[in-house]
């Protein structure tokens, strides 16, 4: 009896206040969803830097005809001094692999990177470096190959792409943290919205509380029925906020995947995980709300 009482004073509240309830609904749908964007934005990032960091690579450019370097001033590298460096290279304990690149090899690979440009037709083969590609066991120490071989005689420059890549992801970073500021103030902004929902619906039915305090009912059956509708209206808004993430990873997977295949992107995996913290953001601030309001506004 209790548990369809409970269940009748909610459908009433709801239906009583259907205008108020559809735009706390459609608030929480757009605030988790936010959120949920912003969360996803972290997973994404996450996911390019183990992409991309897997396969940086340190490139140990040796001394030609156009290095100006002081390490060079002695001409182009021997064949010496490029069996010492790569012999140095393969004995760091850090090291994985070492791949040489000669000019001819650089040349055709500057070929098919610049082929449609008109600064293809002004580059001749020896103009361009000989290079040891370094793949590194882990990609965080590339220090200690740029501190053992910058200055060396033969070695024109040490160049680490992930110093490249760390301002992508500095930018990637502030855009991810954008997104979860404006989600963090979305929700904030359903809450407020759950509080003055729960307010009017309190100073509507302050009758029947008074009635129901006077034949002794507790407070807090007074206030559960309140309390209910708050959680209802965030558990919709929830699964409209899933469902529009789900929609957004389908839209990744089918349209922006196959355009962009030098990345990776995040799983679904993310998205539950994701549609989870919203589940529970959606239920605390619902309650914190809720129970913050009927405290103040509902005299029982």
């Amino acid at each position: 009896m209790r548990a369809r009482f409970l269940l009748s004073e909610v459908r009433i509240g709801l239906r009583r206040n259907l205008t108020m309830t559809f735009a706390v609904v459609v608030t929480v749908a757009i605030s988790l969803s936010l959120l949920g964007i912003g969360l996803l934005s972290n997973s994404q990032v996450s996911a390019m830097k183990d992409y991309w960091y897997n396969k940086i690579e340190v490139s140990v450019y040796l001394c030609g005809t156009l290095s100006e370097s002081p390490s060079c001033s002695a001409g182009v590298v021997t064949a010496d001094q490029r069996l010492a460096i790569q012999q140095d290279l393969t004995a760091l304990p850090v090291v994985q692999n070492v791949y040489y690149e000669s000019q001819a090899e650089a040349f055709k690979r500057f070929e098919e990177r610049f082929k449609s440009s008109a600064i293809a037709q002004n580059v001749t083969q020896d103009q361009l470096p000989e290079s040891f590609r370094v793949k590194l066991k882990d990609p965080t120490q590339y220090q200690v190959v740029v501190s053992a071989f910058s200055g060396r005689p033969g070695v024109d420059v040490v160049q680490d792409q992930r110093a490249i890549l760390e301002k992508f992801f500095k930018l990637l970073g502030v855009l991810r943290n954008g997104a979860l500021l404006v989600g963090l103030f979305s929700v904030l902004t359903a809450a407020l919205l759950i509080s003055n929902t729960l307010r009017i619906a309190a100073f509507n039915r302050r009758r029947e509380t008074g009635v129901m305090k006077l034949v002794g009912a507790t407070s807090l059956s007074i206030q559960l029925p309140f309390l209910m509708e708050g959680v209802i209206s965030a558990i919709f808004g929830w699964a409209i906020a899933t469902g529009l993430l789900s929609a957004l990873k389908s839209v990744v997977d089918t349209k922006v995947a196959p355009l962009l295949t030098f990345t990776k992107f995040f799983g679904w995996g993310e998205v539950w995980k994701a549609s989870g913290v919203l589940l529970g953001t959606g239920l605390v601030v619902s309650i914190l709300a809720s129970v913050i309001t009927l405290r103040r506004y509902l005299k029982v």
